[in-house]
């Protein structure tokens, strides 16, 4: 656990969960790189929402992820379709290429590092491009189950493949995924959210790409109650990229956060992040906190993220929160934008004055909104059920 200095006497207490706390006194973290990391889970203790990682997430809602305790057997079943040959043994936390990138951030990622104590491990096998994508469905036996897994998707080098996790029915599931791009690989990771809408999904995603390798990283999510799936990718390597996208669509009740961190470490790297989403109902929220560090090496850096939210209804909320840290002056670019807001009602009336109807007209903006994102999977037949689950979540909407 990474150890700071004690605050000045007569400090006041922070939102950042630092000074005045008599069980931990110290300086608060300023930057996403400056946060602790432990595999005990006594380390971080229970949050109490002030924490900077924890305080836009609603802890009380979930429930037992919290808790380090044992894990309800088949709460959440893990069935693939993908050939046995990609897929090799990692039993313990010892096991090899486990921990080689991934280092909890909180008590959650912690714990299941703990309590999954075998991995479930894919691996892309040197110079091989895979004809179809490898999919991993994690299915919910129940709201009142809770369960944790650590998965590894490794890319050894040159390989090139697709790697889906799709979620659905119902269960509180905590998961790690540790992602390891090798030289030369390009590796897709797409993590579908199709939750009931009661499950509740907490996940830790952390990624290190390697020399002349290539990320992209694809969250889609909605289903849920509570969906909080936070990446973390390293450009470690020179000549490395990432591509970073996600979209969502938050219904009455439902809270969809993502917390994305690129670290561009090696030189002449390239980082792309752009998340959308949409949101209708009452007390529908989103949360999307961006944080790119250039390092002091990474020179010849070229950077951008944004963020942008579509409001449907009043009572929904969107939180963007973009930050950018550069410590060389030796980049090519780097920039961040966010942007919250309603219908655009010039482009509204446009379509109204060409005889289409108030509700064709909003759904044709949202999908048009969305589809951006969604036509990055690559999966035809998923783009096309998940242009399908957006429109009924719109009909669903306007039907209230």
């Amino acid at each position: 656990m990474t150890t700071t200095t004690t605050p000045l006497p007569g400090s006041q207490a922070h939102t950042d969960g630092g000074w005045g706390n008599k069980s931990a006194p110290v300086i608060p973290v300023q930057t996403r790189s400056d946060r602790p990391t432990s595999f005990d889970p006594a380390d971080f203790g229970t949050p109490n929402g002030r924490e900077v990682n924890w305080k836009h997430t609603p802890i009380d809602r979930l429930g037992a992820l919290l808790q380090d305790d044992e894990s309800d057997a088949d709460a959440v079943l893990i069935s693939t379709t993908a050939p046995d040959t990609l897929f090799v043994p990692s039993a313990g936390v010892d096991a090899a290429v486990r921990g080689e990138v991934f280092r909890p951030e909180d008590v959650v990622s912690a714990i299941v590092w703990k309590r999954s104590t075998d991995a479930l491990h894919v691996q892309i096998p040197a110079d091989e491009e895979l004809a179809e994508p490898v999919r991993i469905d994690l299915s919910g036996a129940g709201s009142g189950l809770h369960s944790r897994s650590h998965i590894i998707i490794e890319a050894m080098p040159n390989a090139r493949g697709t790697v889906l996790l799709y979620h659905s029915g119902s269960a509180q599931y905590a998961q790690n995924v540790e992602i390891i791009v090798r030289d030369g690989a390009n590796l897709t990771v797409l993590s579908v959210q199709r939750w009931d809408g009661d499950a509740v999904h907490v996940a830790s995603h952390q990624a290190r790409v390697d020399r002349d390798a290539s990320l992209t990283h694809l969250i889609v999510s909605l289903g849920g109650s509570v969906v909080r799936i936070n990446p973390s990718v390293e450009l470690a390597g020179a000549g490395s990229d990432a591509r970073l996208f996600g979209v969502s669509f938050a219904d009455a009740g439902q809270h969809f956060e993502s917390q994305v961190y690129m670290h561009h470490k090696g030189p002449h790297t390239k980082g792309d992040v752009l998340y959308k989403g949409a949101l209708q109902g009452a007390d529908a929220r989103s949360v999307w906190i961006g944080d790119v560090l250039i390092g002091p090496d990474a020179t010849g850096t070229d950077s951008y993220e944004a963020n942008r939210n579509l409001v449907l209804t009043d009572g929904a909320r969107a939180d963007s929160i973009p930050n950018l840290e550069i410590q060389t002056g030796d980049i090519q670019g780097a920039g961040h934008a966010s942007a919250t807001g309603r219908f655009d009602d010039e482009q509204l009336f446009y379509l109204l004055s060409r005889g289409i109807t108030e509700p064709e007209a909003r759904r044709l903006v949202v999908l048009g909104f969305l589809s951006e994102i969604v036509q990055r999977i690559g999966i035809p037949v998923l783009e096309a059920e998940l242009i399908e689950a957006i429109e009924r979540e719109l009909e669903e909407g306007q039907d209230r």
